[in-house]
């Protein structure tokens, strides 16, 4: 069975951010999910540098707390992050982990949404379902990375294995 992917052979290309982002769009034109590797830390903790991100076909309404794939209309720069807010003027977007927002990001500039992100190969159970509205709302108000230094500090303990030797 043929994968439903764009398969390349070679480990890496080396090409620039826009260029990236026109293969990114005549890929997805033909409705087929766009996968890569994602440099960069401006989504943590929910996508994180070397994650890989599958990127598919827009549909007719993009909604709050989606993760988005777009091109910056300032520098051209091919970028993915999350929608806090739509308007008839476009969508006011921001990275997960950033502190200021990209602004008003027109439609025409949005190329495709995040529909998976993979974590050490493994598929990530957090941020792209319905909890993405929270994050959005938290994101918003600029409470986000308080709250999850929160919740990690209470979920670290619990998390970690603790090996007792016999002594």
């Amino acid at each position: 069975m043929r994968s439903p992917y764009v398969t390349c052979l070679q480990d890496s290309y080396n090409i620039s951010s826009h260029a990236f982002a026109g293969l990114m769009e005549a890929v997805l034109e033909k409705k087929v999910p766009f996968r890569f590797t994602v440099y960069g830390s401006s989504m943590v903790p929910f996508i994180c540098d070397g994650d890989v991100i599958t990127i598919a076909p827009l549909h007719l309404r993009l909604r709050r707390g989606e993760v988005v794939a777009f091109v910056t209309p300032c520098c051209q720069q091919l970028t993915v992050h999350r929608i806090l807010h739509c308007s008839q003027s476009g969508y006011l977007i921001k990275g997960d982990n950033n502190s200021a927002t990209d602004g008003i990001v027109p439609t025409s500039s949005i190329i495709g949404r995040v529909i998976q992100v993979e974590h050490q190969g493994r598929k990530a159970k957090v941020g792209l379902g319905v909890e993405r509205v929270i994050i959005a709302w938290l994101s918003y108000l600029g409470l986000l990375k308080p709250v999850m230094l929160r919740v990690l500090g209470v979920i670290k303990p619990f998390s970690v294995k603790k090996i007792v030797g016999n002594n």
